[in-house]
Order: structure tokens, then sequence, then C-alpha cells
């Protein structure tokens, strides 16, 4: 009875899909929004989101683009980048971007994707003046704030005898999250970003603070000045190779890598998201001379750790949170230094690098030992190296590294991709990464969010058996040779995933998607005394149907199951229906509203719903127990230059009294966040 109502809504708004599409091109930032409900990591996508913003508002000419700037692009794989620029080579000049539908390797629905990012323009090349950059170049100020409108635990108020026995109950900031942040851009060549952050309970006007905010940064990017083909200051992301000895950038989700499964180095790129972690801070530069390319890179950065009473270093705290004096006392209270460089050669289709890094803390990095974690790191320094290849050969693509430790341990990676037309594409990668292989800044394709202690084989395929069909599988077929945390003795797995899609014409289709993934853990059987390991598994179902309207209206009905069962045990399961309508018939108003149902009996069959959010943000909340999850967005362009988005989510249980835990904690059944984002651009 008491979601009867909110059942009929629900029926009346999908009968409300059926209605005539119409045609309509690609969108870039669905496309994004699709990576992100893969599971992507949230500052990823970030990230992905500010580096296509900023190319669409200095979209690249086909007449003049670079094969380097061509395969920075996010949104091309190594094939496509490669194809564009093999044709861009043999048929220049261009004379619309229509003409990428010539090229191998890109579909209708990939050139319609990239189309925003390319114009066509002169053959010669611009030059670059002050007075150019400051006639044609890009200013924008964003300014973001966010408030959880239900009181938590750690915005009570206390006595001051409570606070001096348990100092970290209470918050000692306001119970908002702000952020600022201004960048100049001019084509791709220029990039300078200044920002500033604070998350709810960090304190910005607080009596006996320091009244600022918590967390700055700044870049300077400067591209294609002769030898010096980029120079990065301030905050950058770099990777070398596949990753085996430096990668703090992009990387894709298994289901995104069926196509895209081969990375390769990439020039020092900004970091312009609020994420604390995961970045340089110093310099890096890229110089080329003829086929070679020679990149090094210096940071010095501190950073927030747990120490043990030696003073040593015991793991990273990476949240970013400064709330309580627990986590004020450990605000930047250690600091790494890193160099490195890579060599690279290119020839037509062949290329090697060679990459070397160095790291060192001012602290003794000491891990209390565990079995899990006996062969880590435990030093205040640390040495790796690597050997990196990628080959073409007509449809195949071969690419793999190979990285020594210091201790000798050796790492590698090798993987082929062939793709006979633009309606198919194989993958296969096999890692190697031994229980001893260290690497502090390695992030590779890999099962775990480690480089070590790991094994396996995936295959993934892309493909379309008919016009109006297509279907992305993979499996990834897995063994860790070590202990690992919560499991007692070498382990093993199995991911598989299979998305289908059927498209009734452009703007309407159907999604089917199906994941599996078996693993072992530690389990209490046969008796509370005991504990052995078993085998579970998770499988997550998806039904999905998208439809766009003739006036601008869009509509996404989901339903999705998760089921999660250990061997010996009852299964768990979990049920959401949910519905997503859109519009964007207006070019001066935009805006959402979902509508979700959630039943779920534990958390391990937990459902996960991606939320479209304010301008630059993404949202995908998980959801377990019983209740129904409400969200209203919006976005206003005042002018051309001014744009305001507000977001008011609001979720309500019907399982329990008190929502979250310790200073997180909310007394009430229900929980209100609002979003506000200003854009001014000029």
């Amino acid at each position: 009875m008491k979601l009867r109502i909110f059942h009929i809504i629900l029926v009346v708004v999908f009968c409300a899909n059926f209605s005539v599409a119409k045609a309509q091109s690609s969108d870039w930032r669905t496309h994004l929004e699709q990576l992100a409900e893969e599971e992507l990591d949230e500052a990823t996508v970030e990230n992905m989101f500010q580096e296509l913003t900023m190319l669409e508002n200095n979209p690249m000419n086909l007449n003049t683009v670079s094969r380097e700037q061509l395969e920075r692009f996010p949104l091309l794989t190594y094939e496509q980048a490669s194809a564009i620029a093999d044709f861009l080579e043999k048929n220049r000049p261009v004379y619309t971007v229509f003409e990428l539908r010539n090229v191998s390797y890109l579909d209708f629905n990939t050139v319609e994707l990239i189309l925003p990012f390319f114009y066509v323009g002169e053959m010669e090349k611009e030059k670059t003046s002050v007075n150019e950059i400051l006639k044609h170049g890009r200013n924008e100020t964003q300014f973001r704030f966010d408030k959880t409108l239900n009181k938590r635990a750690g915005y009570g108020e206390f006595s001051d005898s409570i606070l001096q026995r348990y100092p970290n109950r209470k918050y000692r900031g306001e119970d908002f999250y702000t952020s600022l942040k201004y960048s100049f851009a001019y084509r791709d060549k220029i990039q300078f970003g200044l920002l500033g952050e604070k998350d709810a309970g960090e304190p910005f006007f607080k009596k006996n603070y320091p009244k600022r905010y918590d967390h700055y940064g700044f870049h300077l990017v400067v591209r294609d000045m002769g030898k010096l083909k980029t120079l990065a200051v301030g905050d950058y992301r770099l990777s070398f190779g596949q990753g085996l000895v430096l990668n703090n950038n992009f990387m894709l989700s298994k289901a995104w890598a069926t196509n895209n499964i081969i990375r390769r180095t990439e020039a020092p790129k900004r970091h312009f998201s609020t994420a604390e972690t995961g970045f340089f801070r110093g310099a890096a530069a890229v110089l080329g001379f003829g086929n070679i390319n020679i990149t090094t890179f210096y940071s010095n950065k501190q950073f927030d750790a747990n120490l043990s009473d030696e003073g040593r270093i015991t793991s990273f705290k990476t949240d970013g949170y400064h709330r309580t004096p627990s986590e004020m006392e450990k605000k930047k209270n250690s600091r790494e230094q890193v160099t490195g460089i890579n060599v690279n050669y290119r020839k037509e289709r062949f290329q090697v690098g060679v990459s070397a890094m160095y790291h060192t803390y001012n602290r003794m990095y000491y891990p209390t030992v565990r079995e899990y974690n006996y062969y880590y790191l435990r030093d205040s320094f640390n040495f790796n190296a690597g050997i990196d290849y990628s080959y073409r050969l007509n449809r195949i693509s071969f690419a793999g590294e190979a990285a020594i430790a210091r201790n000798g341990a050796v790492a590698t990676t090798n993987m082929v991709q062939y793709s006979p037309s633009n309606l198919f594409s194989l993958s296969a990668l096999y890692r190697y990464f031994p229980i001893s292989y260290n690497a502090m800044h390695a992030q590779a394709f890999s099962e775990t969010s480690r480089v070590q202690n790991e094994s396996g084989l995936y295959v993934g395929v892309t493909f379309s058996p008919m016009s109006k069909v297509s279907v992305t599988s993979y499996v990834d077929i897995f063994r860790f040779p070590w202990v690992r945390d919560q499991v007692d003795k070498p382990s093993k797995g199995v991911d598989f995933y299979l998305l289908g899609t059927y498209s009734f014409n452009r703007n309407s289709n159907v999604e089917v998607r199906y994941k599996f993934k078996q693993k072992e853990q530690n389990a209490r059987y046969p008796d509370e005394n005991s504990r052995t390991v078993l085998p579970y598994n998770t499988q997550k179902i998806r039904f999905r149907y998208n439809n766009t309207l003739n006036n601008g209206w869009n509509f996404r009905t989901t339903l999705d199951a998760a089921l999660y069962q250990q061997k010996h045990f009852p299964m768990e399961k979990g049920y959401m229906l949910s519905q997503n309508i859109g519009y964007r018939g207006n070019e001066k108003i935009s805006g959402d509203f979902f509508a979700g149902w959630f039943k779920s009996d534990t958390y391990a069959a937990r459902l996960y719903s991606y939320e479209r959010n304010i301008l630059t943000t993404f949202y995908m909340p998980s959801f377990y127990g019983e209740g129904v999850r409400l969200a209203l967005s919006g976005r206003y362009n005042i002018t051309s230059r001014f744009s305001f988005s507000a977001k008011i989510g609001h979720t309500r249980y019907f399982d329990r009294e008190t929502i979250g835990s310790g200073t997180e904690q909310i007394i009430g059944n229900s929980r209100t966040d609002v979003f506000t984002y200003l854009r001014w651009r000029f």
C-alpha cells in the first residue's frame, strides 16, 4: 500500500516512453555517462569530462592536427587515431568534417560522436602571438556549493567535557561542500587553471581556524613550442607504456577495453579535478627530436598518511577529509619526491619506449606486517624501469610491456587486438604480476588496484551481427598466487560480461546487460568458530529502454537485479526499478527527473544507479534495504556566458530509523541533498 502511488506514477511514466522518436546525433556526454555506469572511478570520469569540455570549446583543425594530438584524444582507440592520421596524410586538404566517414575503423556512431571536436580550416598552421592568445583565449569560472539538509551526528552539540574525552565526535567545520575553479585555454595549446575546495565538515569561516579552502590546485600546460612538445607545471597526470611503471591517467573499465585495450605513452595532462590524490605536483616536459620523444618529470608533493608511534608510514590516507582533530593531524604529514624519464622511438607503425622512475618518501614506509602484505614495499624509496612496444600490422595491433622493480621482480603484460572491420573487434590480454613486484605509481589492466600478486587472461569482443544489433562481451580468468586480505590461501576467479543492444532507430533502443563474477573469500563455516575459504559469486542483470521524442524529451527505463551467493549459504537478492525523464529541447533550459524503487536483502546485493548530476560531476550511488530514490536536476543558461545548475536528491528508506553510522549518522529514515553550480565564461 505504501508504494501504490509511487508504482502508479512509474507505470504512467513508462507508458509515455512508447512515442515516436526523431533522429539526433550522438552526444559525447551520454557516452561518458555510459562509461561512468561501468563502475569507472569517479575522478577518472571527471578528469575525462574536463578534458573533453576543453577540446569541444577548442576544436582541432583536421588540416593541421598532428598524429600526437589524435592519439591523446580520449574518445579514440589506438587503431582509430592511427587510421585518421593515415587518412589525413593521404587526403589533405579535406573540405568538410564529414569526410571522416571515409576513414576505416570509424563507424557512423563514432563519427557522430567525435564531430564536435573537429573543424576544417586552412592548411597552414596559425601563428601564435600574444594578441592572438588574448583575443581567442577562453576564460571560465566555476563555483559549486553542496549541502545535506539532514543534520548528521558530526555536526551536533557536545559539551566541553565530552569533546575533551572524545574529540573526534564532532566535525570542526561547516556542513557544506564548496569549490571554486578558474581556467584559461587557448585552443589545445595553452591551459591554465586554479582551484580551491573544501569538503563538508572542513572549517572555512570557523573561528580559530584559517579562513581558506582546505585544498588548492594549480596547473599550466603549454604545447607545440618547436622541439618542446609539451610543458606542464603544477598539477599534472602522466602515463608511460601500459602502466607497469607509471600511470595516474585515465584507466578504462574491462567493458570498455574490448575494442580499446592498447594504451600508449601520453604527454602530460593537467589535473583539474578536486581529487586530492592520484596526480603529480611539479613539472614535466616532452622534447621531440624527429622520431624520438623524451619525457622527463619531477614531482614534490605532500600527502596524508597514517603513521605508527615510531613515525613510520603504515598506510596512505586518500579520502582527502580533514574534518576532525584526528584527520587534521594527518594532513600533509608526509612528503614524496618522484622523478623519471621515458624515451620513445616511433617509426611508422612501430614504437618502442624505455621508462625509468625513482621515488622517495621523507619517512620510512612500513605497513603493519600481515601475511597478505608480507611482500609489500618496506623502505623509504623505490625504483622501477620498463620497456614497452606496440606494432600495427594491417588490421592487427600488438602491444606490451615488461618492467622490473628494485628487488629484481619482473612484471609483464602483452596484448593483441584484431579489427577486420568497424563492425568487429577482438582483443586478448595476458598479464603476470608477481607478488614481489612493487610499483607505487603503477596502474595497469588488472582485477585489483595493485600491479602485484595476479596473473590472468582477458578476451573481449565487440561486434554487430545485424545492422540494428551490437554486442559487447568479455571473459577474464585470473588467479592470485599469494594470500590476500580476507582470503587466507591462494585463490582464483572469473569475470564475465555481456551487453546486447537492439536499436529500433537512431534514438530508440533496448539494452540487456549481464555480469557474472566469481571469487573466493574467508567464511565462517561450518560454524561460527571455524574459518575457511569459500567461493562466492555476484550476478548483475539489467534491462533498459531508451527513447528520445520529437520535442526534446528523453526517457530511460531500467530494471536492475543483483544476486549474491556464497557456497553453502542462501542467495541474497536485490532489485531496482527506475525511470529517468530528461528534457533537452530548449537552448536555455534542460533538466532530468529520476525516480527509483529498490529492495535489497543485504549490502552484498546492493544496487547501483547512475543519475545525471550538475555539470562536470558524476553521481552513481548504491542502495540496499528497501526504499525510494527521487532526484530532480536542471540547468538554466541565463545568457550565452552564464549558466546555473541545481539538483535535489531525496532517499527514503522503509526498513530503518537511522541512516549511516558514526559521525555521518542521520536520525530518521530519509536523506536530502542539494547541489548547485554556477559557470561564467568570458
